[in-house]
């Protein structure tokens, strides 16, 4: 795995991990940002050397996601099976599917197909592989409809 791609990887995780706290605390975005550039960001937890992360891009799909919630939320509603709502969903993966859905509308410069697989990545951190292909078919079926 190259540098570029570990540090987007790392980006990624930690955006999903900042999207689950302002979620559940309501921490203040600049707050947000700024705690986790200075703790979490490229840290060393538990003897655990973690990717440097790639800050612009961190602080892009975080901002991004939470400015534009409600439009990828919406989003999100519309691509869930008869039955499913957003309330349904573990907090975790909502905030992955989040993440997934600002990059895949408003990163045109990032791939379809590496948006959809490192958010797998991602999903792979946390859940079995029924939820991950869950994560797979809604970010599947959002770029379908975004690119």
């Amino acid at each position: 795995m190259s540098g570029e791609k570990k540090s987007r990887a790392a980006s990624r995780l930690a955006a999903v991990q900042a999207l689950y706290q302002y979620q559940m605390e309501a921490t203040r975005l600049p707050q947000l940002l700024d705690e986790f550039h200075r703790h979490r960001l490229g840290a060393e937890i538990e003897d655990m050397q973690f990717a440097e992360a790639e800050t612009a891009f961190f602080d892009d799909v975080v901002s991004g996601a939470i400015a534009r919630q409600d439009e990828i939320d919406t989003m999100i509603a519309s691509k869930l099976a008869d039955g499913w709502s957003l309330s349904r969903l573990d907090k975790t993966m909502h905030q992955i599917l989040r993440a997934g859905t600002y990059e895949l509308i408003a990163r045109a410069d990032v791939p379809t197909g590496s948006v959809i697989n490192e958010y797998l990545d991602v999903a792979h951190a946390f859940f079995d592989a029924r939820e991950t292909k869950f994560v797979n078919g809604v970010l599947d079926a959002i770029a379908k409809s975004v690119r």
